[in-house]
């Protein structure tokens, strides 16, 4: 289903409609990321990846408890469509806090969602701006709003000349890697560039949506700098697994016949390395997210 702004503002009970339908597809994104099987790594149904806290279940009522939110994502940037990021993001932010409270009481305090939740909470808010101006919802319209609210970030929240605070503020020190808030600022580069395109090309295939999902997940694997494999392995965390699955893209990545068996063996790899590529997982969201917009108006 494509999802288009009308083209003129829209009146109170169909804004309300068009986000309850950007909530349902930011719900339906993060269900297909964690029943994708297998994704080495990460929660699915073949194991719990090289996490020890967390299982599918816990995904379940953390995706349950935050879907609620997102049409308030979006609420709040048809309340604000003009606004600028700067001054947008910390009334954003306020709803973000609450969605996270929910996702840390359904999970017993277990960080199922959090970069999700950022990352989707962005865009469902993006969306809301863009009908609140009447502008068509297409993917390069949501990407150039979302980089134009993060654009300040990474400037404010990870070059100050302060003690590093976060996990993400002590990578950039010392690794120079921008993580969630250079993924949004670049407009999501790293979902719509290498991931999105062999994902529609799957689709328009005739294979289904998982495999092109795998097809998506292969090229966040291959090429996404995932701050998540450097905080748990270093540097060479991620380059193991960036080499791995550029060798698996080279073979012939899904069209191998045993494709799934050879990314089973990888997800062994990982978990036997305590490597999780949680940030391709939620850029994984965010490419499913986007696939149900036009490229362009």
């Amino acid at each position: 289903m494509l999802l288009f702004a009308r083209p003129e503002p829209l009146s109170p009970e169909p804004f309300l409609a068009e986000g309850r339908r950007v909530g349902t597809l930011a719900v339906a994104a993060l269900a297909r990321e964690v029943c994708l099987t297998p994704k080495p790594g990460l929660v699915d149904r073949r194991n719990t990846g090289a996490h020890h806290d967390m299982d599918l279940a816990t995904f379940r009522a953390s995706i349950r408890a935050i879907g609620p939110f997102f049409p308030r994502f979006f609420a709040c940037g048809g309340a604000a469509p003009r606004l600028p990021g700067p001054a947008f993001l910390p009334l954003l932010r306020a709803e973000g806090r609450a969605c996270e409270a929910a996702m840390f009481a359904a999970t017993g305090g277990v960080n199922t969602h959090k970069g999700a939740i950022f990352a989707l909470g962005l865009l469902a808010a993006a969306a809301g701006r863009l009908s609140g101006r009447a502008a068509p919802a297409t993917v390069a319209a949501l990407c150039a709003e979302t980089a134009g609210l993060t654009a300040h970030l990474v400037a404010a929240e990870l070059r100050r000349p302060l003690a590093a605070r976060t996990a993400g503020e002590r990578l950039f020190q010392r690794f120079g890697l921008t993580g969630a808030r250079g993924e949004a600022a670049s407009g999501f580069a790293p979902a719509r560039r290498p991931a999105l395109p062999p994902f529609r090309r799957a689709r328009a295939c005739g294979h289904p949506a998982a495999l092109a999902l795998h097809a998506a997940l292969l090229e966040l694997l291959a090429e996404n700098a995932d701050t998540n494999l450097v905080s748990r392995g270093g540097l060479e965390g991620l380059a193991f697994v960036q080499t791995e699955a550029r060798r698996l893209r080279a073979a012939g990545g899904i069209a191998l016949p045993d494709y799934l068996a050879r990314l089973a063996r990888l997800d062994d790899a990982l978990n036997t390395r305590n490597l999780s590529p949680g940030g391709s997982a939620d850029l994984l969201s965010v490419t499913w997210f986007l696939s149900h917009f036009p490229e362009e108006g």
